[in-house]
């Protein structure tokens, strides 16, 4: 990474400007998330979202590419010196079956979308490079790390998102996930008349499901196995011939979660063996994998946001458990991250609930949105202007293993 430290006097100064362009962006930002919040896209899916972005960048002045890394919905644009140091600004704007925006990706997109507007309008003041990338699929696929083996990260020094929440966190508890599909196929008959004839493909996934529920109660505090029954027959008089569902498995890192990945395949084998209906068994293509804390970006950051008047909640006070996981994960462990949550709902208001998902396309949001934009791209400014605190960022990554 290049020297580049700048006066204090200096930064301040880019960091006024930061939030004086964000503020003349608002009306049009604010637009962007009520836009994408209205017509939620799951992921893989987000078209709408991904063309509306993108537009935006292209309007700007931005060379984007579409389609980037891989994915059809996906893109990025760079910008700023050859050789300075390189921040990537991710945005995430897919969302959740049935209940819409309860995520709130709608103000990590426009958040990310302003900071690297905002960073682009400093022109040749601007003391660092910016890759911002559109990155689908969070929520289901674990975009980010498909992305991320095409060369999303390549030549990046450190990488900035953030999230929506109820409370303010300089980070987000996120731990390991793999993605599990399961399929079993018997054989239909009458189930009356001649249920021997039958292999009940229902009867193999509820014997599955049931012994998952009791291996949760042998394993850790800190793993988890959740999933739901999508297809169980067709009419109770016929024999199901196929049953299927989805699963997820949780822990806390990498290692842990292959060892209790197998265990709970153990489970989905005993359906099939017991029933004699067949199994298919499809894992995700990439497993989501722990977020790594990077406390020299995560304190630029707070101190940033909390100049906008923002107050954060110590991370010792959540309660015991509260975890969640995502693909930013995946980025952290490539590069020194940071995914702080900045509220956009009250605090008993959680994500993945409908509730969230009317604040996000509220006042609240909206500042969440700004703010998030202004704080991330005056974190890049620190970054670019302060040595010390990317020799502090780096090393903090290596003595993790990064």
């Amino acid at each position: 990474m290049a020297e580049t430290d700048a006066s204090p006097e200096l930064r301040a100064h880019l960091k006024q400007e930061i939030c004086r362009l964000v503020d003349g962006l608002s009306q049009d930002l604010v637009r962007i998330s009520h836009e994408i919040h209205a017509h939620p896209e799951l992921a893989f899916e987000e078209h709408r979202a991904s063309a509306l972005l993108v537009e935006t960048l292209d309007k700007a002045g931005l060379a984007v590419e579409r389609g980037a890394y891989g994915l059809e919905t996906a893109f990025v644009s760079q910008f700023g010196p050859e050789g300075a140091p390189q921040i990537a600004l991710l945005a995430e704007y897919d969302a959740l079956p049935e209940i819409g925006h309860a995520c709130g990706h709608n103000l990590i997109a426009t958040a990310a979308i302003g900071a690297g507007l905002a960073l682009h309008g400093l022109g040749a003041s601007l003391p660092g490079r910016v890759r911002l990338l559109g990155t689908p699929a969070e929520e289901h696929g674990c975009g980010k790390e498909l992305m991320v083996r095409e060369g999303a990260l390549d030549g990046v020094d450190a990488a900035l998102m953030i999230h929506p929440s109820g409370v303010n966190l300089v980070s987000m508890p996120c731990i390991c996930m793999a993605e599990l599909e399961v399929a079993y196929r018997g054989r239909a008959a009458h189930a009356a008349a001649m249920p021997e004839r039958g292999v009940n493909a229902l009867d193999a996934l509820v014997t599955a499901y049931q012994a998952v529920a009791q291996l949760r109660q042998h394993i850790r505090r800190d793993e988890r196995v959740h999933g739901i029954i999508r297809e169980g027959g067709e009419a109770p008089n016929v024999v199901p011939e196929r049953a299927s569902g989805s699963f997820y498995v949780r822990a806390e890192t990498a290692e842990r979660l292959e060892r209790l990945k197998e265990r709970v395949a153990g489970c989905f084998r005993a359906g099939a063996a017991a029933t004699g209906a067949e199994l298919d068994l499809d894992w995700g293509p990439a497993d989501y994998l722990n977020l790594r804390a990077n406390a020299p970006l995560e304190t630029a950051f707070r101190e940033n946001a909390e100049a906008l008047g923002r107050e954060f909640l110590p991370m010792e006070a959540l309660p015991t458990g509260v975890t969640g996981s995502t693909d930013m994960g995946n980025v952290s462990q490539r590069v020194p991250s940071i995914h702080p949550m900045l509220a956009a709902a009250p605090p008993h208001v959680t994500i993945h609930h409908p509730d969230f998902a009317e604040h996000a396309g509220s006042p609240s949001g909206d500042a969440c949105a700004l703010d998030g934009a202004k704080a991330l791209a005056m974190t890049a400014i620190d970054f670019f202007c302060d040595g010390e605190l990317r020799n502090r960022a780096q090393r903090t990554f290596d003595a993790g293993g990064g």
